[in-house]
């Protein structure tokens, strides 16, 4: 069964481009594309797409109250933001509206198919471009002044992973437990890193110490 994407922005061009992408994958349908915001709160509840792609700067109602409005009639939507600005404010006011992907235009074209796949799936998605920044922000008070946990950027299958991954054990261990490939368990971790903006494995094992995954203290952790 196909994804349904919605496509809102106000360049035709960038709605041609985005399509193209999108239906070359055989699992992927862009079922309507508008310039507006106001026309897009008009027919997504009709269209009923899984995720919407929404430019942030659009005439008469920007992408920013569009979420907030389209939150109240169309909440399973998966909305990803698709703006030029990469700035904290922007992205931090984006999942305060209830946004679950934010990707820059820049790399857009590189990211977007791997976006709609990780919102479909019940994750976030942020450009790698901008990962960093958003997590540093939210680190500073464990959570961003969108009151969403850093945790919360994780699923409940990298969170468990990282329990595990936190607990000393080894990926053949993990793969074993949960019933997946070693790849997997690889993918998992390479995954977390990213959304969470951390370099290296110690890192990674402290995050989880700090928002309580595991009983080992930080005080224990040989990285």
């Amino acid at each position: 069964m196909c994804i349904r994407v919605f496509l809102a922005d106000d360049h035709a061009v960038v709605r041609d481009g985005l399509k193209m992408l999108l239906e070359a994958r055989a699992d992927i349908q862009v079922v309507g594309s508008v310039g507006d915001g106001r026309a897009a709160l008009r027919l997504i509840p009709e269209l009923a797409p899984e995720i919407v792609i929404m430019d942030i700067s659009m005439p008469g109602l920007d992408g920013i109250e569009t979420t907030i409005q389209l939150q109240k009639i169309c909440p399973d939507a998966g909305i990803i933001i698709l703006s030029v600005h990469s700035s904290s404010v922007h992205i931090l006011r984006a999942l305060r509206a209830g946004i679950r992907g934010y990707l820059v235009k820049e790399s857009a074209g590189d990211e977007v198919v791997d976006a709609v796949y990780a919102v479909r799936a019940g994750d976030y998605y942020f450009s790698r471009a901008i990962t960093e920044k958003v997590t540093n922000d939210l680190l500073e008070k464990g959570e961003g002044s969108s009151g969403i946990p850093l945790l919360e950027l994780l699923s409940a299958r990298e969170r468990e992973v990282l329990c595990l991954l936190a607990e000393g054990r080894t990926n053949q261990e993990i793969a074993a437990e949960l019933f997946i490939s070693v790849k997997t368990v690889e993918t998992y971790r390479s995954r977390m890193m990213q959304k969470l903006g951390l370099r290296d494995f110690a890192s990674l094992v402290k995050f989880a110490i700090r928002h309580g995954l595991t009983t080992l203290g930080e005080n224990g952790f040989q990285g």
